[in-house]
């Protein structure tokens, strides 16, 4: 339906910054008409590992129709993470845990969805429209339409780069009945650049624009469930939640404003550099208690104790070895094989010392091929 309101679509974008936002556009629902292309493509190649629910809801995914046949318009929305520090300046400290800058502060989750929520009050009482709200945890293509309606492009390394934010945007849509006159969609700015594609310490871009989520941190320290591959371990280094090395190198960040970014996303303290001894020592409870309200929590404490392990054993230092070998009888299988790692890497000779008197007993065969 089209509503008789004088440029409604700018009152839109005004609202939406009065609410935080930092980008706003329009799209039509049928504006990404390859996304769903791109999509049967990329999960027939099986680059979404073990992020099964892609497969399971792709026909919702492939269009905003597929997902609500009603919609006629997108709001694509924008709310800047942008870091005050260089989110690559703990690279070489063994001794701490590096966490991806988007889940430092509190839960983006929550906060885009209050912003969403608040916004599509205003708008349904404003033009009588139907409407819904999509954070990322809904099978929506953001980036795709993000980029249909203007706020940017997705870049080399698949994300969305922003010419005001740069590659540090948390992307949320609402889907509308009303019909709005749609933005100029955004246009591809990379350019030669290949700063992204270097980047990245697992090579999980096959090709520029094109992901393998099978071999990228983030989906190995978040989504994975089991065993992390052996050929990534040491690229992983002390990344023990996600991984912004990609984001972090794009020339585009320049003009992205830390001060502009969210305040529900400051970091809090003891997420910026957590030492790796403290995170080996988390029971559950600890875990659950350190992480309240914070993206982490939804991992649990046996990924988190894993990733840890695998820093561990990358970080070289011998104080970390009780931390490591009080793990070797962790009731996870997940973590004792890493602890067998984490230990060969630290101790050779403990570790031979430990395989000798633990082999015959444990029955796990992930474990037993951690032990060789």
């Amino acid at each position: 339906m089209r509503v008789a309101v004088d440029k409604l679509e700018d009152r839109i974008r005004a609202k939406a910054a009065e609410l935080g936002f930092a980008a706003c556009g329009l799209a039509r629902a049928d504006a990404a008409p390859r996304a769903g292309e791109r999509l049967h493509q990329w999960l027939a190649e099986g680059r979404h590992g073990d992020m099964i629910w892609m497969e399971e809801r792709k026909h919702h995914r492939e269009s905003p129709a597929g997902l609500w046949p009603e919609v006629r318009s997108i709001i694509a929305l924008g709310l800047s993470y942008a870091p005050k520090e260089d989110p690559l300046r703990l690279a070489d400290e063994g001794g701490v845990g590096r966490i991806s800058v988007y889940a430092q502060g509190g839960d983006y989750h929550d906060v885009m969805k209050r912003a969403l929520k608040a916004l599509g009050r205003w708008l349904a009482k404003e033009a009588g429209c139907d409407l819904k709200v999509f954070v990322d945890t809904a099978p929506v293509m953001e980036k795709p339409l993000a980029e249909a309606a203007g706020l940017g492009w997705q870049g080399k390394h698949t994300n969305l780069v922003s010419r005001t934010a740069g590659s540090w945007l948390f992307l949320g849509a609402i889907y509308t009945t009303l019909d709005l006159a749609p933005d100029t969609p955004g246009s591809d700015s990379c350019g030669s650049c290949t700063a992204c594609q270097t980047a990245c310490p697992t090579d999980a871009f096959p090709a520029p624009y094109q992901l393998d989520a099978r071999r990228c941190i983030s989906y190995l320290t978040i989504e994975h469930a089991g065993p992390i591959p052996r050929e990534f371990r040491r690229g992983i280094g002390n990344r023990i939640y996600g991984c912004d090395d990609c984001l972090a190198v794009c020339p585009w960040n320049k003009f992205a404003a830390a001060a502009q970014a969210n305040l529900a996303f400051a970091p809090r303290a003891e997420l910026v550099a957590p030492g790796l001894a403290d995170l080996l020592a988390l029971d559950d409870a600890g875990f659950r208690q350190v992480f309240a309200g914070s993206p982490i929590k939804r991992i649990g404490r046996d990924k988190m104790t894993r990733n840890a392990l695998i820093a561990a054993g990358n970080s070289g230092d011998p104080d970390l070895l009780a931390s490591v070998a009080a793990l070797l009888d962790d009731p996870a299988t997940v973590v004792r094989g890493a602890a067998v790692w984490a230990l060969g890497r630290l101790d050779a000779a403990r570790w031979q010392t430990e395989r000798s008197g633990r082999i015959a007993a444990e029955a796990d065969s992930a474990v037993l091929a951690e032990w060789g």
